[in-house]
Order: structure tokens, then sequence, then C-alpha cells
């Protein structure tokens, strides 16, 4: 089977499409088909040697949701037929011809959505599901903030909100992404340098009651000021450092919470709930085309570098997909 292989830690330069030998399904593993995978930024920080896969996904070949077909079943996997269309998310290994996966990872593609489409969703949705309900609890009626409104993750995010009842608020460092994420549900776009004072002008000197941030350190801070009492903080990821300073009389004063999600490190435990609260929540508004996934463009499996390039430009609004044909 053809794979993307990262050959050395590097630029897109290191990535070359490869001949390997396609993986057998052992126990409750399903082997799907893959048409399509989304890209990601992990499979930049990746391919740079600086996030390595986790152990029993492949260490060379990126990758981590993706829609397909079931080609075969492990001796144990009983939810899943030869032919059904499906998508997911993977600890790696994704952006490859074949793939295996626990079958209870699976989610059937809805007869709306064509595989580029569905190899939009998994990771973006399932993050932005887990982080806005389980994680900060966000609740109808109630207010959120989220940073780097024109990702992937971003656009899904506002979606989720929107269909829940809350006001969404979102900052972008370019205008013309907030523009078009205003159709998706979003209701104020803020200035990414000056979004804590403005957010206290629209409410009031209320705050917003969840916080999504992307940025880390450079926005600790002004997110705790942008926060209302009983506040929610959930980092996704940390485009803008690692380490800040806290100013702990403020979350205190405030009793805010502050908590971290990723869905790579979890256990198979941990990701199958998530997988199935994704199923049960989400599935139905995507069905219903109440949500959509944003696809900015797709890419043949031999543009991969390039689609490299553009995702370190930072230029797309939404998705790149990456056609597995």
């Amino acid at each position: 089977m053809r794979a993307v292989i990262i050959t050395r830690p590097g630029g897109p330069e290191v990535l070359e499409i490869q001949d390997i030998a396609r993986p057998e399904p052992t126990g409750e593993q399903v082997r799907v088909r893959v048409r399509a995978a989304g890209l990601n930024r992990a499979d930049l920080a990746q391919r740079a040697g600086h996030y390595p896969a986790p152990a029993g996904s492949p260490a060379d070949i990126p990758g981590l949701e993706f829609a397909g077909e079931v080609d075969a079943l492990g001796p144990l996997a009983r939810a899943w037929k030869p032919g059904q269309r499906v998508m997911g998310i993977a600890g790696g290994g994704a952006q490859a011809e074949y793939l295996l996966v626990h079958e209870g990872m699976l989610v059937e593609i809805p007869e709306n959505l064509d595989f580029v489409q569905a190899a939009a969703i998994p990771e973006v949705f399932m993050t932005a599901h887990d982080a806005l309900f389980t994680q900060a609890g966000l609740q109808m009626g109630e207010r959120v903030l989220i940073h780097a409104a024109g990702s992937g993750v971003g656009t899904a995010a506002i979606q989720l909100a929107h269909a829940a009842g809350a006001t969404v608020f979102g900052t972008s460092r370019t205008p013309e992404k907030l523009e078009r994420a205003k159709p998706l549900g979003l209701d104020v776009g803020l200035d990414a340098q000056n979004f804590a004072a403005e957010v206290k002008s629209l409410t009031s000197g209320a705050g917003v009651q969840v916080v999504l941030d992307f940025i880390g350190a450079a926005y600790m801070q002004h997110n705790l000021e942008a926060l209302a009492p009983w506040g929610r903080l959930v980092f996704l990821a940390t485009l803008g450092g690692l380490q800040a300073e806290v100013n702990l009389g403020l979350v205190m004063s405030k009793r805010l919470r502050i908590s971290g999600c990723t869905l790579r490190s979890r256990t198979l435990e941990e990701k199958l709930a998530v997988t199935r609260r994704f199923a049960t929540h989400v599935l139905p508004l995507l069905m219903s085309s109440r949500i959509e996934p944003i696809v900015e463009h797709a890419y043949s499996l031999p543009e991969i570098a390039e689609a490299h390039q553009a995702m370190a430009a930072n230029k797309n609004f939404g998705k790149l997909v990456l056609k597995i044909d």
C-alpha cells in the first residue's frame, strides 16, 4: 500500500510516498481502506520531530483522522461489515491507503457527506465537542469565546456552540476569517490583540462563561480577565508558549476552572467514550446539515508537501484534506 512516510525530522521535503506492507487486522481491529485523511498541525509537529506518535501507532506515518470503507475484520470484530463507509480518529497512520483501528473507534458516515467532507470531521468536531461540553460544561444561554475562529477546531466549535444556544464570540488575526465565520454562528468577531477589553465592554463587564484557547501563555492573563465568575478556560494548544504567569488571586476571586484537552494521548477507553458521545450528540446534527465540515482545499497524495506548506502558512479557513484514491 502507499503511505506518507516521514523519512527523518525536518521540513516538508522529508515527506515521501512509499509502498509498504498492508497491515492485517487482529482481535477487535478493523482494516479501513482510507479514501481521505484530514491534515492537522500535529502532523507538522510530528514531521519536525516534536510530537512523536503514541505507543501502538506508526512512528513514521502521520494522520489523526480518516474517512473510508471497511475492508477487512479481525476475528473478534462484530460491529461492521465490509463496504460500510466509516470515519474516525487515530493515534497516527491515517495518511495511508489502509489503516487498522479498533471497531469502537469507527462512526458511520452520513449519506449526505462524501469522503473528503467526512475526513474533515472527526478530529476537530470530537475535540470541539469534548472541550465545550464534557470539559467546560457549556450550557444554553451562556457566552463562549473561541480563539482561532477560522481554524478547523474553531469552525467546528462555533457551529456546535451556536447549535447549543450559546452566544459565540471569536478572535482571529485575520478579519476576513471572522467574516467567513459569521454564517457558521459567530455572533461577535473580536480583535485578537484587545479581546479582553472588548468582551468586558460588550457584556457590560460580565464576561464570558467559557473560553477555548489554542494560544496558551500569550493569552493567559487576557483570558482570565475575559472570564465571568465561575468561568471555565480550556486549553487545546499552546501556539503562543507553554509557560505563563498566572494571577491566582483572579482565579480564586472569580472561582475559575482551568483545564487542558487533547485526544491523541488518551487511553483507548477514553477515546471510545469520546467517540460514543460524538455519535450520540454531533452525528445527528451532521446528518440534518445543521452543522457541516468546512473544507478549504483537498490535496492529492503526491501533493502532501504542498499541503504541509499551506497549513504552516495559516491562511486556510477550516480544514485541509488529503485525498487517498
